[in-house]
C-alpha cells in the first residue's frame, strides 16, 4: 500500500470565521482516512480522477477487508472523541456527517457483510478497466498501458477475493457474480480492437496476452462460483431487527420501516391510478393494457436511434431550465450518452449514470442505456419515446448529472464519500415531477410514463421493506413487479436480483422525493412570499449529496 498518495494534494473547507481550536485536528482525521482508502482501493482512485494508482487493482482479500474495518473503527472513535466545544459550527456540521458516513459504512462492512456471501470481484475489475477506457483523462495509448497492468493483475486480484467467501454463499448472489464474470471478456475484447490502432507490436502482444490471463482466470472463477452453487444457500435476506437497525442508520428522522412502506403502498395506489387518468387523455375509449402497448410500441425502430432519442431529449432539458430559470448550470459541464458495457447489463437492465471525476481534467461525464438484457427481443419496448424523455430527466438535467456535478465542486473530503441515496437517487426522482409541473413534456404519453417510473419506484419501496423482512420471495417479487409495471420479465428478472444485495437502497428513490417534497413545502412555508425554486434548488445542489435531515440543517442556518 502506498501510505500516504505521496504528491497528490487534497481539498478541505475553507477556515471558519471564527475557526475552532480542532477544525484543522478533524480535516486531518479525514484526510488521513480518504488517502488510505484511495490507496487501498485503486479502483475508487479512478474513479475520483486520482490517477497514481491506475497500474494496480489492489489487495481483495479478506484480511485486507478486515483491517481497514479495524482502522475505520479507530477513525470513528477519534472523531467521536472531539470535544463539541473545540470545533466551529460549520466543523461540527462535517464531523456529524462524518459520524453518519462512518456508522452507517461499518454496519454494511462488519455487520451485513455481504462480501462473506457473495463473489465480488467482478465489479472491482470492470470498473477498473471500464473507467480507463471510457475516460479521456490521458492519451488513449498510456491508459491502455494502465489497462494491460490491471488486465495482468487479474489473476491475483480473483484468487484473493476468494478468502472473503466464508460460510454459506447465497446462489442467487453467486449467479450475478457468475454471469458477471461471463461478460467481462466482452469489454476485454474491444479494449484490444481499441488498442490495435494505438499501440505498437511489442505493447500489443503484451495487452492481448493479458487479456488471455484474465480471460483464463474468469473462465475459473465462473466454474468455482458454479460449483459452489451446490452448497449455497437461499437465505439472503437482512431479516427484520438488522433491518429496522439500518433503517435507523440512515437519518431519516423519525420513519421507521412500517411507515416507510406505508409511504410506498400510498404512492403505488396514487401513480396506478395516475396512470390509468393519463391514458384515458390518451384515448377514453380504449383499457389501459391497450394504451399502454401503444405507448410501448412507439419506440426509435434501432438502439443507436434511442441513443440519439436520449440525446436529444437531454439537450432539451437543458436549453429548458436554463430559459425558465430553474436551476443554475455550469457553462463547463458535459455529459455523454453510451451504450450499457457488456458485463453491466445484467445489474443495469435500463440506464445509469458515472458522475465526473472530481480530480480528473477531463470533467465528462457517462449516461450508460443498457440495449437488452439476455438478449430479448422485446427489449426496445423499453426505449419508447415518452420514457426516453423522463429517463433523461432522471439521468441528466436536472437529475444526477446536475446533481454529482455540482456535488463535486464542494471541499468536503466528508462530503465526497458520503452515503445518503435517498438525496441521490430521491433528487433525480423529484426532478421527474418537477420539470412536469414546469411545463416540460408535461403531454399526458409524458405524464403516463412518469407515472410508470413513479409505480417502479414505489414498488422498489414494498419489494425492499418486505424482500428483506423475509415476507417474499424472488419469483413473488418478479411477479409483482412485471404485474404493477408493465416491465418485460427479463428485465424485471434482473431489477430483483439486485435488490437481493441492496437492502435499504432501493427504497431510497421514491422515498428520497417525497422528502424533497416536503423538505420544499416546508420552505415554502417559512420563506413566504421570498421563497425562490431556483435558489432552493441552487441550495441543496452546492452542498453536495448529504441526507435530507442534513440539508435541512443547512437550510435552518445551522452552519
Amino acid at each position: 500500500m502506498i501510505e500516504d498518495l505521496s504528491g497528490v494534494e487534497l481539498p478541505r473547507p475553507a477556515p471558519a470565521t471564527p475557526p475552532g481550536p480542532l477544525d484543522d485536528q478533524l480535516y486531518d482525521l479525514v484526510e488521513r482516512r480518504v488517502r488510505r482508502l484511495l490507496a487501498d482501493n485503486p479502483v475508487m482512485a479512478t474513479l475520483h480522477g486520482i490517477h497514481t494508482e491506475d497500474r494496480r487493482l489492489g489487495d481483495a482479500s479478506r484480511d485486507r477487508l478486515l483491517d481497514e474495518i479495524v482502522k475505520d473503527r479507530a477513525h470513528l472513535s477519534a472523531v467521536e472523541g472531539l470535544d463539541d466545544a473545540g470545533l466551529s459550527p460549520a466543523a461540527r456540521f462535517e464531523r456529524d456527517l462524518e459520524v453518519h458516513n462512518l456508522r452507517y459504512g461499518l454496519f454494511e462492512a462488519d455487520v451485513y457483510r455481504r462480501w462473506e456471501h457473495m463473489g465480488t470481484a467482478t465489479e472491482a475489475i470492470g470498473d477498473g478497466i471500464f473507467l480507463l477506457i471510457a475516460r479521456g483523462a490521458a492519451p488513449l495509448a498510456e491508459r491502455l498501458e494502465r489497462i494491460a497492468d490491471r488486465l495482468e493483475a487479474v489473476p491475483d486480484y480473483i484468487e484473493a477475493s476468494r478468502s472473503r467467501m466464508v460460510g454459506a454463499p447465497v446462489r442467487t448472489w453467486l449467479g450475478v457474480e457468475a454471469r458477471s464474470a461471463d461478460e467481462l471478456p466482452t469489454m476485454f475484447a474491444d479494449v484490444l480492437e481499441a488498442a490495435e490502432a494505438e499501440l505498437a507490436t511489442t505493447e500489443l502482444r503484451r495487452l492481448g496476452r493479458a487479456v488471455e490471463g484474465a480471460n483464463q482466470a474468469l473462465d475459473d472463477y465462473g466454474a468455482w462460483l458454479r460449483e459452489a452453487m451446490a452448497d449455497a444457500t437461499d437465505d439472503w435476506p437482512l431479516g427484520r431487527e438488522r433491518y429496522d437497525e439500518l433503517v435507523r442508520l440512515r437519518a431519516f428522522g423519525d420513519l421507521d420501516a412500517d411507515r416507510i412502506l406505508a409511504i410506498g403502498t400510498d404512492q403505488l395506489h396514487a401513480s396506478l391510478e395516475g396512470r390509468r387518468a393519463a391514458a384515458r387523455e390518451l384515448d377514453p375509449d380504449a383499457d389501459f393494457v391497450t394504451v399502454l402497448d401503444r405507448l410501448k410500441s412507439d419506440h426509435p425502430p434501432t438502439f443507436e436511434d434511442a441513443l440519439e432519442g436520449y440525446r436529444d431529449a437531454m439537450r432539451r432539458a437543458r436549453a429548458f431550465i436554463v430559459e425558465r430559470g430553474i436551476a443554475t448550470i455550469p457553462d463547463d459541464e458535459h455529459v455523454e450518452v453510451i451504450e450499457t458495457p457488456d458485463f453491466l447489463r445484467d445489474v443495469m437492465p435500463f440506464a445509469a449514470y458515472y458522475e465526473p471525476a472530481r480530480f480528473d481534467a477531463d470533467q465528462r461525464a457517462l449516461y450508460i442505456v443498457t440495449r437488452s438484457v439476455d438478449g430479448d427481443e422485446n427489449a426496445m419496448r423499453e426505449h419508447y419515446r415518452a420514457s426516453i424523455s423522463n429517463t433523461s430527466i432522471h439521468e441528466a438535467y436536472p437529475g444526477h448529472h446536475l446533481q454529482l456535478t455540482m456535488a463535486a465542486r464542494h471541499p468536503s473530503l466528508t462530503r465526497m464519500l458520503i452515503e445518503a441515496p435517498e438525496f441521490v437517487e430521491g433528487w433525480g426522482m423529484y426532478a421527474e415531477q418537477m420539470m412536469r409541473e414546469q411545463g416540460f413534456d408535461d403531454g399526458p404519453a409524458f405524464r403516463m410514463a412518469m407515472h410508470t417510473d413513479i409505480i417502479w419506484r414505489a414498488c422498489r419501496i414494498v419489494l425492499d421493506v418486505r424482500m428483506h423482512r423475509g415476507e417474499m420471495t424472488i419469483a413473488e417479487a418478479t411477479d409483482f413487479m412485471v404485474e404493477h409495471t408493465g416491465f418485460e420479465l427479463p428485465n424485471a428478472r434482473a431489477e430483483v436480483r439486485r435488490y437481493t444485495y441492496t437492502p435499504g437502497y432501493q427504497l431510497s428513490y421514491l422515498l428520497g422525493k417525497v422528502l424533497i417534497l416536503g423538505l420544499r413545502e416546508e420552505e415554502k412555508r417559512r420563506r413566504g412570499g421570498t421563497f425562490s425554486l431556483r435558489e432552493f434548488h441552487d441550495t441543496l445542489l452546492r452542498n453536495g449529496s448529504l441526507p435530507i435531515s442534513f440539508h435541512r440543517r443547512l437550510l435552518h442556518g445551522e452552519a
